[in-house]
């Protein structure tokens, strides 16, 4: 006979002193929810769901434990580029560096950074004359390499018994595909395409990420962006600091 994953204890009068009433609710113990580490695609995250919104002050552990209630989200690795002068404006520069020390007050979030190379290069022009144009162009370079590495090596050496990923990144079907297929390990996927409120981006899924992974969803809502924000105002080692004030909702 096949037992409940719930063992209930009710109330034995012959248990002597110390037994509960009659009346008490029944205690109900289910199994442990299984480990898992959150890897972020930091800029695959942001230009699919969070440019130019009052949500980029966002806590990515936040929100995959909303996504995934049936996990025990218990660590964190966000891989990003620093951006510099070359790369961004000062603006921009100061924004990410407050939202890194937000995302570093999360205890068990780590950020692994990959670098931005920064090149001059021809582009054609849509609407000639002229033809091309010279064109500074920044790239990101590092970061989806990292990510796969990390997520390979943490899942088979047991640091942790099950990954989410937040990335919509094609790259990365080969290496989740390896960890579920090959190796029959839990490898939920998180596409992050934001699917209701204003300045809508064309919408990018992956069929193929959705094949590989154990568990596959394929957008975000804004509901589920708000949720996940980090508090306005937070302290560290450096003392108070706020949300940038243009990602703030009357800036937007």
């Amino acid at each position: 006979m096949s037992q409940s994953p719930f063992t209930s204890l009710h109330a034995d009068s012959s248990a002597g002193r110390g037994a509960v009433s009659k009346e008490a609710a029944p205690f109900r113990f289910s199994p442990p929810r299984p480990r898992a580490w959150v890897y972020v695609d930091g800029f695959n995250l942001y230009y699919g769901a969070l440019k130019d919104t009052p949500l980029r002050w966002l806590n990515p552990l936040a929100l995959a434990a909303h996504l995934f209630p049936a996990f025990d989200c218990v660590g964190c690795k966000y891989f990003s580029a620093t951006l510099s002068a070359r790369a961004g404006s000062d603006d921009q520069v100061r924004r990410q560096a407050l939202y890194w020390r937000a995302l570093r007050t999360v205890p068990s979030l780590e950020v692994i950074e990959g670098h931005f190379k920064v090149r001059k290069t021809w582009a054609r022009v849509a609407h000639p004359p002229p033809d091309r144009v010279e064109i500074i162009r920044a790239e990101e370079k590092g970061s989806d390499v990292n990510l796969a590495s990390h997520l390979l090596v943490d899942v088979l050496t047991g640091a942790t018994s099950a990954a989410l990923v937040i990335s919509g990144d094609s790259d990365l079907v080969t290496p989740i595909g390896m960890l579920t297929r090959r190796f029959g390990r839990t490898v939920g996927v998180i596409n992050p395409q934001r699917l209701s409120g204003p300045n809508l981006r064309r919408l990018r899924g992956s069929s193929q990420l959705k094949q590989v992974s154990s568990h596959y969803r394929g957008g975000l809502t804004w509901s589920q962006l708000a949720k996940a924000q980090f508090p306005a105002e937070l302290a560290d080692g450096q003392g108070i600091f706020r949300v940038p004030v243009e990602w703030t909702a009357e800036a937007v």
